[in-house]
Formats: structure tokens, sequence, C-alpha cells
């Protein structure tokens, strides 16, 4: 018999984490099928410090669907407590995991840093990273990258399949047949699924036998505007900024958005619409993502490609011509010192850390700024408070009056919408059993309901449930 124990992104967007046990003739094997942070509320550090205990010594093998930090960002914590297993993910994921992993690792050992200043002043305990570069570098070790469509054995006789899930670059669906009850179960895990109109990814793959479903409800409760309006939108922002004499800021998600939003520019700037003369991409994160994009240039869409090498006669560094890389601390000061005409794409996507915080500082009490929202802003981050109408938000201890825009562009997400959500659940040829992970309760329950008007029933779990395959 095989069970599933939902211990994560569950009532929730972020920390993916499912626990897959098989009995065999040679015992029970277990496997981790994601190892995601939380982000976002108020217990997100606590949550994320919970030791893994003799979970991280009992474990077969850990399954990664992709490598944004709340499907990935613990791999190196499960392995600083003892995980010397295999790590299965896509190959374009394990170097995504080399630049995001050792970011995770950067910024960790940077808040510690501060934070035990104040502890060490008011004779507090000081405390520890949750893992450093040394777990990085022996996460990565681990790691065992395959192709999409390759069959991978696993332990407990688990045979596990990716499929593209065009969500950023290596996302996969996970599929693995598991021996549960004198036969083969096949349990599909929809990881993140992508928008396809999103550019640069292809489309999520779909896949038609399961007996059981994991499924993604992010944006359950609604659709993406159609792109072209989307785009329209984003033009005029650009285009109000400039007149107005403000700065733009857009809150940078580095694996995906960033590329995404870049590629909207340079197409705008070579149709002559993009009036702003300095772009700077704010965040040396999403600089080595947006150059690895590069070098990956066959894992991603030939046509969205082809429209960049119209535009830029097929020289790609012609692609956005001022466009800005700011690497060093020096040259991100640096931008504070423009007071309008420039558009800044800095990190954190969700404006809870991060050089964007910064420009928050210089930028939020500026009627002509205008601040453009481009992805998913989880609950209890800054970026949702700005989201919500929140008229003014503390940044470095101070309170900053809210006086720039705030707009949110749906559209350019990277996620499915309900719509998506549902073509990819209908699809499956006879009627398996139905799981709705990574959303908001509200999220959820919409998905749910439009699943049932569709004849598909679905279940909404709690943490800690077990079932049986």
């Amino acid at each position: 018999m095989a069970t599933l124990t939902f211990l994560g992104a569950v009532g929730e967007v972020t920390g993916s984490r499912y626990l897959l046990e098989v009995d065999g003739s040679e015992g029970t094997r277990k496997l981790l099928l994601e190892c995601g942070m939380h982000q976002g509320g108020g217990d997100a550090d606590e949550r994320n410090a919970r030791p893994f205990g003799r979970l991280a010594r009992e474990l077969s093998a850990v399954v990664i669907s992709h490598g944004h930090l709340d499907h990935a960002g613990l791999l190196p914590k499960l392995v600083r407590e003892g995980y010397r297993g295999p790590i299965h993910c896509t190959r374009d994921t394990r170097d995504l995991l080399e630049i995001m992993l050792a970011d995770a690792a950067f910024v960790m050992a940077k808040d510690v840093e501060w934070e035990n200043r104040w502890r060490h002043k008011a004779d507090k305990p000081l405390l520890e990273p949750l893992y450093d570069t040394d777990d990085v570098e022996q996460t990565l070790a681990q790691c065992e990258p395959h192709h999409y469509g390759q069959p991978v054995s696993l332990p407990g006789g688990v045979t596990l399949v990716y499929r593209d899930a065009g969500h950023i670059l290596g996302s996969a669906i996970v599929e693995l047949k598991v021996p549960s009850g004198g036969r083969d179960r096949r349990l599909v895990f929809s990881g993140d699924l992508g928008n396809p109109e999103s550019v640069l990814m292809e489309d999520p793959e779909k896949v038609f036998d399961a007996d059981l479903v994991l499924m993604e409800s992010t944006y359950g409760d609604r659709d993406h505007r159609p792109l072209d309006e989307t785009l329209e939108e984003f033009a005029r922002v650009l285009e109000e900024a400039h007149a107005a004499g403000g700065n733009v800021l857009i809150p940078a998600f580095a694996v995906g958005r960033t590329q995404e939003v870049l590629y909207h520019l340079s197409v705008l700037y070579h149709e002559g619409r993009l009036r702003q003369q300095l772009v700077f991409l704010d965040s040396p994160m999403a600089i080595r993502v947006t150059e690895l994009y590069q070098k990956k240039r066959k894992s991603l869409n030939d046509e969205d490609l082809r429209v960049l090498n119209v535009a830029a006669q097929g020289d790609p560094s012609q692609y956005l011509p001022v466009l800005r890389l700011t690497r060093s601390v020096e040259e991100s000061m640096a931008i504070n010192r423009i007071h309008g005409g420039a558009i800044i794409i800095a990190g954190a996507g969700m404006c809870n850390g991060g050089r964007i915080i910064h420009h928050l500082r210089y930028n939020l009490a500026k009627p002509s700024t205008r601040v453009v929202i481009v992805g998913f802003q989880a609950a209890g981050t800054r970026g949702r408070q700005l989201v919500d109408g929140v008229e003014r938000v503390k940044l470095f201890g101070e309170e900053v009056p809210v006086k720039a825009r705030i707009h949110t562009i749906g559209g350019f997400s990277a996620h499915a919408g309900q719509s998506e959500l549902l073509a990819w659940a209908g699809a499956f040829r006879q009627r398996p059993r139905f799981y709705l992970v990574h959303g908001e309760p509200g999220a959820q329950q919409a998905l749910r309901s439009a699943l049932a008007a569709a004849g598909i029933e679905a279940e909404i779990p709690d943490y800690g449930d077990r079932i049986e395959l």
C-alpha cells in the first residue's frame, strides 16, 4: 500500500511539500515530493525553521518540480539536517537551483547578521541561518537531472517521468507510477502550470492518465486578462509615468517574470513606443537568471525568440539597448539619484526584501511614481499591502506614505488561470481523484465549484491529511 501526506501548500500558495510512503518487500520507502519555503505571513520564518527531524535521514529520494523557492527553497536545510540521497529534477532546474539557492543563502546570511547585531546588544540568543553556501554546494552535488519524458526508477518500485509545465525554465509536471494495492497507481502533480499566453515558455503539456491528481489553484478563482489588453495597459502606464516625470518600479520575480517583462519592453522599444531611455535590471540574481535564459535558448519558444530576432536584426545585445545591468550595491544606490524617467526592475517580487525596498523608500511618496505589480502577492507580504491599497508602509523602520500609483497587471502571470486549469483537468480520460493545492482558500473553493460544474469532483486537503493511493 502507498500513502500520501500533505505537509505544505495546503490553504496557501507557498511551502510545497508532500510525503509519499510506499510499502514493499524491503520495507517502507519514503519519498519527498517538493521541499519548498513558506513565504509571506507572520509565521513563515517559524515554519521554515522547524526541523525535519528523523525524516531527513529516513528519506530514500526527493523529487522537485521546478526551481522556485516555494517549491525547492528548503532543500539545503534538508541536506544540512542529514539527507544524503538523490534530488531529482530537470536539467534546467538544476542550473536554476545553482543560482537561486546560492542567492537565498547569501540573503539569509545578511539578514541573520543584521538581526544578530540587535540581539547581541539586547543580550538575546543569536540566530543561525537555515543553511549556508556549503549546504547549497552539497545540495547541488546530490541533484540528479533528467530530460522531459525520460522514465526514472525510484526506490520502492516507483517510476518518475517529467512533462513540460510551461511555467518557468525547467518547470515540470510530475508523473509518478506507484505500486499500491497490488497494481500500479498513477499520481500526477501539476507543479505550477504555465499561462499559455506567456512568452518564452512552451504551453503546458496535457496528461491523460492518472488515478490521483494534485493540482495547483493559485488563480483558481479568475482568468487573466488577454495578453494584447495587458500589453496595452502596460504601455499606457509607462506613457503616463513618462508624462508625469516619474520613475516606474517593477518588483522583480527573478525567474520567468523578469525575462518576460524584458521581452515586452524590447518589443515596445523596437516599435518606438518606449519613451523611457533608462531601464535598470537591479537584481544580481535576476541578471544571472536572464543570462541563463540566454544560454538555454533551445529550451525556449522558437516563435517568441524569432520575434526578438526580427526586432533586433538577430543581435541579442540589441534586444533592449537602453537596458543597464546593475550588479553592485554602489550601482544600485546610484539609481536613487534619478528622480524620473527610468524603469527600475528590482528584487524581490513580493517586496518583502531585496533592492526594491530601497527604491520604494525613495519613490513611494511621489505621486509621479508608478509601481507595476506583475505577479502574485502572497498574503502577509508588503507587495500584497500595496495591492490592497495601504496608505502607509513601513520601510527600514519608518512609515512611508504611499502617494505613488499602484498598478496590478495580472495578464503577465506565469500561472494558468481558471479556464486553463479546467481545460488541463478535463483532459484526463478516466475520473481521477483531484486534490487542490497551492491556493488561498477563496481561490480553491471557486475552482472546486467550477470543476464540479464540469463534472469533476475535487477535494481540498488540510495540513497533515493522509490518503491512500
